[in-house]
């Protein structure tokens, strides 16, 4: 598709909801975006439990990350390495970072969920005063919309709002799951490696 079938098709959107389109294809640009960047940033990376992974990885001399539950493990074997006389705190604060990354766009998704409905029902409502003021002057066409237009306006625009809403909603549900799922585990990571049991097997182990 190009542009000048890209401009087609957004023009047509524009005709169709009117002036309430534009916000409500910028929010679903943006919340597809978001929702593929958290999708990336949730890749658990592997099928293993944090406690089968962790007893993998520290046995391996040059343990090789493919996910976040893996590099922030090697990440934390590289601290338990360094033997810090704060363990737990040098952890919280290297594991700071990827806990915050955990939550990046997660209320932007929220707040468009929660908009674009709002969105919608304002074009219902536009596309409800044009009608009424079509009916007033009895035109079934005008420059304008006139009924038809505006009945039309008022029902595309709401459909759209749901359209949008709707699967980000879903997706939201799933990616909220996911990320309390990650953050229940890095809290298990950290605590694994403060154990006094880990403490000495790590002690008894070569360095990487």
């Amino acid at each position: 598709m190009n542009f000048s079938e890209i401009w087609e098709v957004g023009s047509h959107f524009y005709q169709a909801g009117g002036y309430v389109m534009p916000p409500l294809m910028v929010a679903t640009l943006l919340l597809w975006f978001a929702i593929g960047y958290r999708f990336w940033i949730l890749r658990r990376g592997t099928l293993l439990s944090v406690r089968e992974c962790l007893y993998r990885l520290q046995e391996e001399p040059h343990p090789q990350a493919k996910g976040m539950i893996e590099h922030m493990i090697v990440q934390g074997l590289v601290i338990v390495r360094t033997r810090p006389p704060y363990l737990r705190r040098h952890l919280d604060e290297a594991f700071a970072t990827q806990e915050k990354e955990l939550k990046k766009f997660s209320t932007l998704i929220r707040s468009i969920v929660v908009i674009a409905p709002l969105l919608g029902l304002l074009g219902t409502v536009v596309g409800m005063i044009e009608t009424f003021e079509s009916l007033a002057d009895m035109a079934l066409f005008t420059q304008s919309g006139g009924i038809a237009g505006g009945i039309s306006q008022a029902l595309f625009t709401t459909q759209m709002g749901l359209v949008v809403a709707i699967p980000g909603l879903l997706i939201k549900g799933l990616l909220d799951r996911k990320q309390k799922q990650l953050e229940m585990e890095l809290a298990q990571i950290k605590d694994l490696l403060c154990s006094d049991t880990f403490s000495s097997a790590t002690q008894a182990a070569p360095n990487f």
